[in-house]
């Protein structure tokens, strides 16, 4: 899973992205000192897998991966080249989801490229730069595929299609609040648009409000109205503790957040809204060798989660043994209990998996 950092210079996107993948991007307070989107990998915490590994005396854990982009400011005019433009924009196409950072706080040792704190106006600013590439994108495209129209009902219908969007586009509004039928759906998913990939608004605030997850600050309200207008994710993070606790242990990480009133880090609750708004969820393998944690879509079948880990594994499908997580803690973490119980199922290839399916795939190749 890639995901894009994205915001205006000197929100707190860099330092949000250093605390969390503790990458060691530069962070200075004046725009553009990030220049390349800086890549840092992050291990999706969970804890199923420190108790599986205990059970099956695994050698090591292996949990799932977050790729995280941290992509430089953008700035008013970015489609037209201006700051360092299009590059940047470029770098978002390859994501499969944006972290849209917004300032929140208030402080007068921090420049604000604008002058001032204003979340709507931020979120509109690259909102906008985000919108004009993707009509000038489309524009371009249908200039290309009008004549082949005439002949070829698919690209007549991909034409027609890219004219809604560009109406909706025209109105000042981003792609991913269009209402499409599947098949529309899937012609616009060709086209990689930078406005209709989903988004979560990351509130970036001051320590006291984080305490109360931004509840009384007016800005953070704001982002929460205009992401319902997107059916968008929000999450409350102060990027400035997010960094102080990245240089702790896990004991010390979490006696600060209790200290703080605070239940998740960041990362945390980032990483539940990312797997939410795409649709994710996790199955596990475990045994001597490794306990290892999987993401897939959900509603995925089964013999596609083998499919996950090994090609052959899906080509040669015959069953699935599984048992739910906290079925099997629910006996100790033993197996020959749970399956006296009858918690350990054999399922076929219609079955489709759940959330903390721990699972042991037979097949033959």
């Amino acid at each position: 899973m890639k995901l894009g950092i994205v915001g205006l210079p000197n929100v707190g996107k860099s330092t949000l992205f250093n605390a969390i993948t503790q990458a060691g991007a530069e962070s200075a307070n004046y725009p553009f000192c990030t220049i390349e989107p800086n890549v840092g990998v992050v291990a999706v915490p969970d804890d199923r897998l420190d108790k599986l590994a205990e059970i099956y005396t695994s050698k090591k854990i292996v949990p799932t991966a977050i790729e995280f982009y941290d992509i430089a400011g953008l700035v008013k005019g970015a489609s037209r080249g201006e700051g360092l433009g299009n590059k940047f924009l470029s770098h978002i196409r390859e994501v499969e989801a944006i972290v849209h950072v917004v300032r929140c706080f208030e402080n007068d040792n921090v420049v604000h490229v604008d002058g001032g704190v204003g979340p709507l106006r931020d979120i509109e600013t690259i909102s906008l730069e985000l919108i004009f590439s993707d009509m000038e994108m489309l524009e371009r495209r249908i200039q290309k595929s009008q004549k082949a129209a005439k002949t070829d009902k698919a690209i007549a219908a991909e034409v027609e299609v890219m004219k809604k969007v560009i109406a909706v586009l025209e109105d000042g509004k981003s792609a991913r609040v269009l209402d499409l039928s599947d098949d529309e759906k899937e012609i616009v998913k060709s086209f990689n648009l930078l406005s209709s990939k989903p988004i979560i608004y990351v509130a970036n605030v001051s320590e006291d409000d984080l305490m109360d997850d931004g509840n009384t600050n007016p800005h953070v309200g704001t982002v929460r109205e205009f992401a319902s207008t997107e059916d968008a994710e929000v999450v409350v993070v102060s990027a400035q503790i997010e960094e102080e606790i990245s240089q702790l242990d896990p004991e010390e990480k979490k006696e600060f957040l209790n200290d703080l009133g605070v239940e998740k880090s960041g990362l945390d609750k980032l990483i539940q809204a990312s797997y939410k708004l795409l649709g994710l969820m996790s199955f596990l393998t475990a045994g001597p060798m490794e306990s290892r944690a999987w993401t897939i879509k959900v509603g995925t079948a089964a013999p596609q989660a083998a499919g996950k880990i090994h090609s052959d594994i899906e080509r040669g499908f015959i069953r699935a043994e599984v048992i739910a997580f906290d079925d099997l803690m629910a006996h100790g973490g033993s197996m020959t209990s749970a399956k006296e119980k009858g918690l350990v199922r054999v399922e076929g290839k219609e079955y489709i998996m759940k959330d903390g399916d721990v699972v042991n795939f037979r097949f033959n190749v």
